[in-house]
């Protein structure tokens, strides 16, 4: 089951940077892109992609 808890984190974790890049309009060619909204649901999906991986890594 850990592992399956590190791979879905570290997936939030991307996600959440690509949605914040979005947002802030560095990555373009996405409705995505230049809107406020994903640039703040993007760090908050990639802090539950790192609380995800440090609580995997914790368990035993």
């Amino acid at each position: 089951m850990r592992p399956l808890f590190f791979v879905l984190g570290g997936l939030l974790v991307v996600v959440g940077g690509v949605w914040t890049f979005q947002g802030l309009g560095y990555l373009e060619g996405s409705p995505m892109t230049g809107v406020d909204t994903w640039a703040m649901i993007g760090p908050v999906v990639a802090g539950l992609g790192v609380a995800l991986v440090i609580v995997a890594a914790r368990r035993r």
